[in-house]
């Protein structure tokens, strides 16, 4: 029997809807909802990204500032930025695109965003939060991840989970709560010997590699819920380029019971679960007010 495939595109427009009346209670309370955005490299795939970006919050309520800065931008400028939207008190989120110009350390930017206003989740202290058990805002691609998992009705208390990759903003993130919900969780990486030997095992398999068709039919068990985080830009042998994922999508459906594609699965879950964070930054801004 093939497997049920999480639709992430009709997950994310329930979470949009939810947004969408989040936002509208927040503007009729006089609170502001406004993501900033910092764009300093002119790459065409993040142009493209942070104007898709600004249709999706207009259609929500949000206010979308888009801040390009010039390409030979240093650090101590971006920095300086970043604490200007901290400071502004009609911003209630803020977030970086990348890539960055050379020499300036994706983290080192990032991790100067005000904790309540890191929409992306991606700061030290937003990710401390998530291993105590106190999310303020979590990573949006370990969240994305998770949503998937819970909207397939699977009991994590006493599964057994297992995440391949072990990235601070997906895969480490996403065995915390998995962990969390009650799950016993094992992180496999690029040390990791027998990967199949984990893989099996798992009744819920998180795959955040970032490695083309990774996870074949013969590391899965039978019935699993099976989550690809992957995205990889792969050239076919005609010649073209297109989007996969790390499982082998053709071989895993006919052994688990559910599976999510790529593209069309975390990929539309990430991008709504952003907008849910900057609704619930503004919330969370708007209570210490």
């Amino acid at each position: 029997m093939a497997a049920q495939i999480i639709d992430g595109n009709v997950l994310a427009k329930r979470v949009q809807a939810d947004v969408r009346g989040r936002v509208r209670a927040l503007r009729e309370a006089g609170r502001p909802v406004r993501l900033a955005a910092l764009l300093v490299t002119r790459a065409p795939a993040g142009e493209i990204y942070a104007q898709r970006q600004a249709a999706s919050c207009r259609e929500l309520g949000i206010d979308y500032d888009l801040i390009k800065l010039p390409d030979e931008s240093r650090f101590a400028e971006i920095a300086g930025e970043i604490d200007r939207l901290n400071e502004d008190p009609s911003v209630t989120g803020i977030m970086v695109h990348l890539p960055l110009p050379g020499g300036v350390e994706p983290t080192d930017v990032q991790h100067r965003i005000a904790t309540v206003k890191d929409v992306e989740g991606v700061s030290p202290a937003n990710i401390g939060y998530v291993i105590y058990g106190r999310e303020v805002i979590v990573p949006c691609t370990a969240l994305a991840a998770m949503e998937l998992v819970r909207s397939t009705g699977y009991r994590l208390e006493g599964a057994e989970a297992v995440v391949v990759g072990a990235s601070a903003i997906a895969g480490r993130p996403a065995a915390l709560l998995l962990t969390q919900a009650g799950a016993t969780v094992t992180v496999c990486h690029k040390m990791t010997r027998d990967l199949k030997s984990h893989t099996r095992r798992a009744d819920v398999l998180v795959v955040a590699a970032g490695v083309p068709n990774l996870i074949a039919a013969d590391h899965v068990r039978e019935g699993a819920v099976v989550i690809d985080v992957g995205i990889n830009r792969v050239t076919t042998l005609d010649g073209k380029t297109r989007t996969i994922g790390d499982v082998n999508f053709e071989d895993v459906q006919h052994k688990a019971a559910y599976l999510s594609p790529v593209p069309g699965g975390v990929g539309p879950m990430t991008v709504a679960v952003l907008l849910q964070n900057v609704v619930r930054s503004a919330e969370l801004i708007a209570k210490r007010a």
